[in-house]
């Protein structure tokens, strides 16, 4: 049966030496996941449990694309982060099994409206306008687990027009990626093409139309964007 309006080519992402691409079904996110970050958020990393939000999946970018700087918006930030590709779906996965649902790992940037989150966090409104806009998320090829390993340490840095910005090891989040894929999967049900976004270091800091970002997560090589 087709369809009563054109269909929307499904979201995908690049593979590392792969012509194939990895088709997106839903991202996910966690707040708050680097001790640093937490405090510089006015919050208690070791009280806070893992919480989840969400950005669209035609919300990624590929690396080197440039991105338009988001409309009704006076502060944008960048938030460097691992993202974990799930190839394997599954509910209420253990913890010590959630690696073999991986697929690969790649770098994300969770770009956030700041100046709307804020307002919305005031209001105790949802956070969607502030980071589920167009083009909000940033993902650089995929590197399958058969080529890299698990990622469990390793630098993870983000720089704009060269100047470092956010630096860290990948060791020092506050909820491993295995143990946010075993919690998200008691929220929901993950499928194969789900990206899990697992949180950014301290530094997050303001981008303007010109600024250039570069992530890089070592073994990862890196992801460069250019806000225009």
């Amino acid at each position: 049966m087709g369809y009563v309006i054109e269909a929307v080519a499904r979201p995908e992402v690049a593979v590392n030496n792969c012509d194939a691409g990895f088709p997106v079904h839903r991202i996910y996110c966690v707040g708050r996941n680097y001790r640093a970050h937490a405090r510089e958020m006015g919050q208690d990393p070791d009280r806070d449990p893992p919480f989840f939000f969400t950005k669209p999946a035609d919300a990624v970018v590929a690396d080197s694309a440039s991105i338009a700087y988001p409309p009704r918006c006076r502060s944008l930030h960048h938030e460097i982060e691992l993202v974990v590709a799930i190839g394997k779906g599954g509910f209420n996965i253990a913890a010590e099994a959630a690696e073999d649902h991986v697929y690969g790992y790649a770098i994300g940037n969770d770009l956030t409206r700041r100046d709307l989150q804020a307002a919305a966090r005031e209001k105790g409104q949802p956070w969607d306008s502030a980071k589920g806009f167009d083009a909000s998320a940033p993902v650089s090829a995929i590197y399958p687990v058969s080529a890299v390993g698990h990622i469990r340490r390793g630098e993870i840095r983000l720089e704009v027009n060269g100047e470092c910005r956010q630096r860290a090891d990948i060791d020092d989040l506050i909820w491993s990626a295995p143990e946010v894929i075993a919690e998200l999967s008691t929220l929901f049900c993950l499928k194969p093409g789900d990206l899990i976004f697992t949180g950014t270091p301290a530094g997050v800091s303001a981008v303007k139309p010109g600024d250039v970002m570069k992530g890089y997560i070592e073994g990862l090589g890196t992801l460069t964007n250019r806000i225009t």
